[in-house]
């Protein structure tokens, strides 16, 4: 992470915008739940993500954006969704603390909980899963990603500064 950081420093002299977009997705009850598919998902959901957002509250320029992206299951907690959840609550946790530390520089930190988004995640469990998905909707749909795409590009404009800790559920109407 420190290494993508100094390159984009190289790079571009700076940072003003960090998404933390570190995830990975296992669903299962615990009792089937492997040792191996846990840690995982803690080494990339809750890990992975400290390591970016340590970095990025170190190098974010003053001023600038955090936001990272958790998940609306920590609100809907359906059967066999408990581990994933956990590790995406993480991140609304991570969001509060961070947004305490660092809104002396203005760095206005932020989550976004996406709900079912049409992507490689979500196909993984196959169309059966997504097939009941429009139905749950006002809107008639599952999400695009860049419906998720515009919420975070919302966040990162300047008339937004006052959203700082926030947990953005992006969710078409899924609650």
């Amino acid at each position: 992470v420190a290494a993508l950081f100094d390159a984009n420093d190289q790079a571009f002299g700076g940072v003003d915008v960090v998404v933390n977009n570190a995830g990975i997705m296992n669903v299962g009850a615990f009792a089937q739940m492997t040792d191996a598919a846990f840690d995982r998902m803690i080494a990339t959901n809750v890990k992975g993500s400290f390591n970016v957002l340590r970095e990025a509250a170190r190098r974010t320029r003053d001023g600038g954006r955090i936001i990272s992206l958790s998940s609306s299951i920590t609100l809907q907690r359906p059967p066999g969704g408990g581990v994933y959840a956990a590790t995406k609550a993480t991140q609304d946790f991570y969001t509060s603390a961070l947004a305490k530390e660092l809104a002396g520089r203005r760095i206005s930190v932020n989550a976004v909980a996406p709900g079912a988004v049409d992507t490689q995640l979500l196909r993984q469990h196959g169309e059966a899963a997504l097939a009941p998905i429009p139905g749950m909707t006002p809107y008639g749909r599952i999400g695009l990603p860049e419906d998720i795409a515009n919420t975070i590009a919302a966040l990162c404009s300047g008339d937004c500064e006052w959203v700082h800790g926030q947990v953005v559920y992006s969710t078409g109407g899924i609650g």
